[in-house]
């Protein structure tokens, strides 16, 4: 059947908008694609059996950050967790409740914008959130680096990353991230120039080249949202002492569907960093 030529003309132009209307929605509304804040806390973790406080701390622009100090008796030392890009600290007692088992104490952060903590997340304000966070540790609770472990989650991951390779903490741990905010747009949207229209970086690869601290990176191969290739990137890439422990599952319910195995791959990496 053949197509008048006006009206092929026609449906160009349609498609020819439709893709200069979604790359500019791209452009200017990114945070969008990029942060799901929740502000409201449906639980603690007194709800799972555990002691836990309250805390605020100031990031280094004023921002008002909300965290829970978690302490486990006797602690190995203490996590700092920064988590993945929805919800807030409230929607991680899972991982809570893991680190506390395994005799680390945890102090978990709600960036900018997420639960109880002021402000509007940004990619430079999650690094100042995360650096508050370390320095409230040292102040603070008189914490050594070198009983920090830095441990992040997706979005957490890229955070933690820029973190670790600025500071030396006692060791760092990087599961289901990606490479870099640019190569996830470059993966989900091949049809636009997303490596011009991308304002965010969070470029966890080339941090985890900085990072002297031990290293454990963690993915799935069924990760349905961060291609399992960037987690052997980042690995490859990565210093020694480094370690990757690969587990099932897809990206959020990864680490509840490994189970037993996921948490003797984490035992099994703290215990070595004392050997």
């Amino acid at each position: 059947m053949n197509i008048p030529s006006n009206s092929l003309l026609a449906l160009l132009i349609i498609l020819a908008g439709l893709y200069i209307c979604f790359g500019a929605s791209l452009l200017i509304k990114q945070s969008r694609f990029i942060y799901y804040p929740d502000r409201t806390l449906f639980s603690t973790p007194k709800e799972i059996g555990l002691k836990y406080e309250s805390i605020t701390f100031s990031a280094s622009d004023g921002v008002q950050l909300s965290a829970w100090l978690v302490p486990a008796e006797p602690s190995m030392g203490i996590v700092l967790f920064c988590h993945g890009n929805a919800g807030n600290i409230s929607h991680r007692l899972e991982t809570i409740e893991i680190i506390n088992r395994l005799g680390y104490s945890i102090f978990i952060f709600d960036y900018r914008g997420y639960g109880m903590s002021e402000g509007t997340p940004s990619e430079e304000g999650t690094y100042r959130d995360v650096e508050a966070a370390w320095n409230y540790l040292l102040k603070h609770q008189k914490v050594e680096p070198s009983e920090i472990i830095l441990f992040g989650r997706s979005l957490g991951g890229a955070i933690a990353s820029w973190l670790a390779a600025r500071t030396t903490p006692k060791a760092c741990i990087l599961e289901s991230c990606f490479s870099s905010v640019c190569d996830m747009a470059a993966s989900l949207y091949p049809f636009l120039p997303t490596r011009l229209l991308c304002r965010f970086s969070y470029n966890t690869l080339e941090n985890s080249g900085k990072i002297s601290a031990p290293l454990l990176v963690i993915h799935s191969p069924d990760d349905d949202v961060v291609p399992f290739s960037h987690g052997r990137e980042i690995f490859n890439h990565a210093n020694e002492p480094k370690t990757f422990l690969q587990i099932s599952g897809n990206h959020n319910n990864g680490f509840l569907v490994t189970g037993k195995r996921y948490e003797n791959g984490l035992n099994n990496f703290l215990d070595n960093l004392g050997s």
